[in-house]
């Protein structure tokens, strides 16, 4: 068999092989927290010319709003001129999405090179380093360190893709670190605590690198990051401290937002919507200004035109269907459902909800029910494909326990989507959340995007057939 370093990928042979590897990301299983360790990916990114010393670095974690924040701050730089690489996970339609030029991901051809260049360097960390096999995640983080290097980018931005303290993206030193809001989630890989959970994420924090915490909910995350950041020299820059942030005005096209300090006034308007997107926005304009105190040029039209411009997929993503609205939105644990809700509340005053749910193993269905009691929906049961997707019947079950109205069940979102819009009058609100996979699928059927389908975790790529 010709090595790969000496053959041309297509793109479905590379990802074939990106999805051999041990992806902890979609399965069922987990090492646990205490499999997680940063050796490996560091050997990987040494193998590869250290390749995570490259490009300057602004790193982002957080329970909610880290991709938004990550996506804000991505704008406002390109914006300001600079060439920017961002980094996210996961994605909604194509592994192509992780792996952005500004907001462009790269395309299948530019995935498929990148795979063979660094494939030689995964083969050779997974078999001779005393580590085991590299994991997916590990390889993607950096193959995405890779390209940025390659097209000579001024920045990258990288979310983190889980916690923080152990995630592979966490080998960079970083110009500027932020964390967003903090609540409970992955309590069995991070800690069933707010503390735990914090310390986590925390680990982000570098010596002498300045750390933006975005607006936080809760008292004990906010003493954590005040306790490691002081133990490391890292300057705090809390945002609730740094800016006045309100909402002036909001319709479903987007909303304007003030931010106020000291020595600076900005009046923004950005398509993203709800008052969580305020906070992501005062955290996003306090990390650039974090760059500017480090000589980084970025004017306040830059910022203007950034946050305007911004693009961010399934965050509250409207459409209208036979005269009747959908909302789409990725919210996947109880504390984003809760800000789902106030964001419904502020825009649309609904005939009824029709909520079209499904959830992750790992993510808490009956806490996230329980908050959308609020609305008295009627539910539709369904189940996406990815491999952690609750079964539809058992969402049913819990639906049912819980004295909740199940009006249809569905093994695909497809349907269940199709199921809701015969059901709902023109006057209802038909409501698509649960999980970011469910939110991806419901996208699809609704423009006819056509995803990647992944027989298996190790298995070949192939093209959809019909969700019906």
């Amino acid at each position: 068999m010709t090595p790969v370093s000496q053959k041309t990928l297509d793109f479905d042979q590379a990802v074939e092989l990106a999805m051999g590897l041990a992806d902890f990301e979609r399965s069922s299983h987990s090492p646990g927290h205490s499999g997680f360790h940063l050796e490996r990916v560091g050997m990987l990114a040494d193998h590869l010319d250290e390749v995570h010393r490259a490009v300057p670095t602004v790193h982002v974690a957080g329970t909610k709003g880290k991709g938004s924040t990550s996506a804000l701050v991505t704008s406002i730089l390109s914006s300001a001129g600079y060439r920017v690489g961002l980094y996210t996970s996961p994605h909604l339609h194509t592994v192509c999405e992780r792996v952005r030029v500004g907001l462009q991901p790269i395309s299948r051809e530019e995935f498929a090179a990148l795979v063979a260049q660094i494939w030689p360097a995964v083969e050779d960390v997974g078999s001779n380093g005393p580590y085991g096999g590299v994991t997916f995640f590990e390889m993607m983080t950096v193959l995405a360190m890779v390209h940025f290097r390659n097209i000579g980018a001024d920045f990258q931005v990288l979310e983190v893709g889980l916690g923080g303290r152990l995630d592979s993206t966490n080998i960079v030193t970083p110009e500027v670190s932020a964390i967003t809001s903090i609540s409970i989630d992955h309590a069995a890989t991070l800690g069933g605590t707010i503390e735990k959970i914090a310390t986590e994420k925390a680990g982000i924090i570098k010596p002498g690198v300045p750390c933006v915490i975005g607006p936080q909910w809760e008292r004990d995350a906010t003493r954590v990051f005040e306790r490691i950041s002081l133990d490391r020299g890292s300057p705090l820059v809390s945002v609730t401290e740094r800016f006045a942030m309100r909402g002036v005005c909001a319709d479903l096209k987007g909303q304007t937002i003030e931010l106020e300090s000291d020595t600076s006034k900005y009046s923004l308007w950005t398509p993203l919507l709800g008052d969580h997107q305020v906070e992501n926005v005062g955290t996003a304009v306090a990390v650039i200004e974090a760059l500017r105190d480090r000589g980084h040029d970025v004017s306040d039209d830059a910022i203007e035109r950034g946050v305007r411009e911004v693009c961010w997929p399934a965050r509250f993503q409207t459409y209208v269907r036979d005269g009747k609205m959908i909302t789409i939105d990725g919210a996947h644990n109880p504390y984003s459902v809760g800000r789902l809700i106030e964001t419904i509340k502020k825009l649309i005053d609904p005939g009824r909800v029709v909520l079209v749910f499904g959830s992750l193993g790992g993510h808490s269905a009956e806490g996230m029910l329980e908050v959308f009691k609020e609305l008295t929906p009627d539910v539709v049961a369904v189940q996406s494909r990815h491999p952690r997707s609750a079964r539809a019947g058992v969402t049913a079950s819990t639906v049912r326990r819980m004295g909740m109205n199940l009006v249809g069940e569905s093994r695909t979102v497809a349907k269940g989507l199709r199921q809701a819009i015969e059901i709902a009058s023109t006057e209802d609100l038909i409501l698509c959340s649960g999980s970011l996979a469910l939110a991806a699928e419901a996208i699809e059927e609704l423009e006819g995007i056509e995803p990647e389908i992944y027989e298996n975790l190790t298995g070949p790529v192939h093209r959809p057939v019909s969700q019906a």
